[in-house]
């Protein structure tokens, strides 16, 4: 089976080859993206990204164009917010499976009691312990909403 990063590039060959111009707009767009977090991990020699560092370009590209949507649709630019949201349609085709929120609050609660917080004040502990087990699974914003949520009722 293919890795992350070959499975973008068939992709995009394929795209070229049925004329499929978003998508191979978006997936030059992310191939690009990669390449570049290599050359900037290069130290003399060549740097393969594993498909976990491929998820997290991935993952940044998604949330550029979520903040992207949310500052067209405030000025009044519901076709460029059109736009972003089919691009994130063709990323999130290489994003693992989204937790569900009860998957999600399970995991925040075992982070809480693995750190043994007991107050909001523990955030940011909790945050560090989630978010290395639900890279790619679940946005940072709705981690923290779930963090937020199980950390008030501790108080």
């Amino acid at each position: 089976m293919p890795n992350l990063k070959e499975r973008i590039n068939n992709d995009l060959k394929q795209a070229m080859r049925n004329k499929e111009a978003e998508t191979v707009s978006v997936l030059r767009m992310l191939a690009s993206a990669v390449k570049d977090r290599e050359i900037s991990m290069r130290k003399g020699e060549d740097v393969n990204l594993s498909d976990d560092q491929v998820l997290e370009v991935l993952s940044s590209e998604v949330k550029k164009r979520k903040d992207s949507i949310i500052a067209y649709e405030r000025g009044g630019r519901a076709d460029l917010a059109a736009k972003e949201k089919s691009e994130i349609k063709i990323l999130e085709k290489y994003l693992p499976k989204q937790m569900s929120d009860e998957e999600l609050d399970e995991a925040v609660r075992e982070a809480i009691e693995a750190c043994r917080a007991s107050s909001p004040r523990d955030f940011g502990k909790i945050m560090g312990a989630v978010m290395p087990r639900v890279k790619g699974k679940a946005d940072g914003n709705r981690v923290g909403e779930a963090v937020k949520r199980a950390l008030s009722g501790l108080s």
